[in-house]
């Protein structure tokens, strides 16, 4: 049985994930679609502090390109939204493995409520025939006739039962519009698709779990669940049948507590690992709903790095701030940067930077962190870095000799 250092398998996962280094050559649409194909799921988030959430995972991995091709993507059927991790863009290839989902839609939890389209069934049929006879809508489409003030949990009855349908597979979003969903029936965004050729549960089981591994480069069958939100006993008792079977390769990490499985697939991968020939040189900052980092267990064990968002906090008690995007460092997550875009502004503003502990906050980390910053920012069309203030204090100092500006005082 192979046996991989912990930075062996930290640069195995990066380079399953696609964050080893920088691809040689400028993104293209193809390569986001690639990319998202490797990943097996792109979380969906709407938080725009710096960048929603999809654009920024993609961003992270392929450097600077166009995010309408994502956009476009789902537009032409490449890809399709559904719960997965939580909401998000999946391949179309894979739409089989999540029909059952919704076909027993109640497993969705709070995503479907059986009672509520009970007690509304005549709006949900009646807005059902409306997308029927008048095409795709938006929430957006209906007045709001209750009264109510807007919110997350106050949605009007018809985006509450566009979110039902939707749940429950009647409806399939067949683009976005200044990101908002745009629905419409399933048969007319995939007219190909019919629920004779639906698999077998335990087919999709065995996918789904195969999928986690290949993503992943190397795990535990104990972080198999989490990655598309299956059930987690049974994802453990999957991968050991498939491992059994040859079918996922077992393999040990030192310091892990668990055996781990490596995909077929990612053979080379692994070999290259266990002779130091992967070796990453990505620095770049991570979406808090990054694949790498959503798993806080996993992120813990891999990288020896304690991470939650702090967005859903209350204010005093946030330890880093409102959202917070994990710093990866060849190889290592070495820091957490608390930033917001000002688009209008032409500026890229760093309320904090928190260095981990044990992290170098050399001149070389600087130089590495500011080139980051630098990348995003442009990336923004926010040219102009402001940082205000670090933390070990020293860091900011070393940012300010490479040129990236330090204000102390709070904007």
């Amino acid at each position: 049985m192979k046996m991989l250092s912990t930075s062996e398998a930290r640069a195995l996962m990066l380079a399953a994930q696609g964050l080893l280094r920088r691809p040689a050559k400028r993104a293209t649409k193809a390569d986001v679609l690639r990319c998202v194909r490797r990943m097996g799921a792109l979380q969906i988030d709407t938080i725009n502090v710096v960048a929603r959430s999809p654009y920024l995972v993609l961003w992270s991995r392929l450097g600077r390109y166009e995010t309408a091709w994502l956009d476009a993507l789902l537009a032409a059927g490449s890809i399709f939204e559904y719960w997965s991790h939580e909401a998000c863009f999946l391949p179309v290839e894979d739409y089989p493995l999540y029909r059952h989902r919704m076909l027993d839609a109640e497993s969705q939890g709070w995503h479907y409520s059986k009672s509520w389209v009970a007690d509304h069934r005549l709006e949900v049929a009646s807005l059902l025939d409306y997308v029927r006879a008048r095409g795709a809508v938006r929430a957006s489409d209906f007045e709001r006739t209750d009264g109510k003030a807007g919110g997350w949990w106050e949605w009007k009855t018809e985006k509450r039962a566009l979110e039902m349908l939707f749940t429950a597979g009647e409806l399939m979003i067949a683009r976005r519009h200044n990101f908002q969903r745009v629905y419409d029936l399933r048969e007319r965004v995939l007219p190909l698709w019919h629920d004779a050729q639906l698999p077998a549960v335990e087919v999709v089981r065995r996918a789904l779990a195969l999928k986690v591994v290949r993503a992943l480069g190397v795990t535990t069958a104990g972080w198999v669940g989490d990655y598309f939100r299956t059930d987690k006993r049974q994802a453990k008792e999957t991968v050991a049948a498939l491992a059994g079977e040859g079918r996922l390769l077992a393999i040990e990490v030192e310091g892990w507590r668990e055996p781990a499985y490596v995909h077929p697939s990612n053979r080379k991968l692994l070999n290259d690992a266990a002779s130091g020939k992967l070796v990453p040189e990505l620095t770049t900052l991570l979406s808090p709903f990054d694949p790498l980092v959503w798993d806080r267990a996993r992120a813990r064990t891999v990288f020896g790095f304690d991470y939650r968002l702090e967005c859903y906090t209350p204010a005093p008690k946030r330890l880093y701030g409102y959202f917070t995007l994990p710093v990866l460092r060849r190889g290592a997550l070495v820091g957490r940067v608390d930033a917001k875009a000002h688009r209008k502004e032409g500026v890229f503003e760093v309320k904090s930077i928190h260095i981990e502990p044990g992290a170098p906050a050399d001149e070389g980390l600087a130089r590495d962190i500011a080139g980051a910053l630098l990348e995003c920012a442009a990336w923004h069309k926010t040219p102009e870095v402001r940082v205000r203030r670090s933390e070990p204090e020293s860091f900011a100092g070393l940012l300010t000799e490479i040129g990236v500006e330090v204000k102390f005082a709070e904007a």
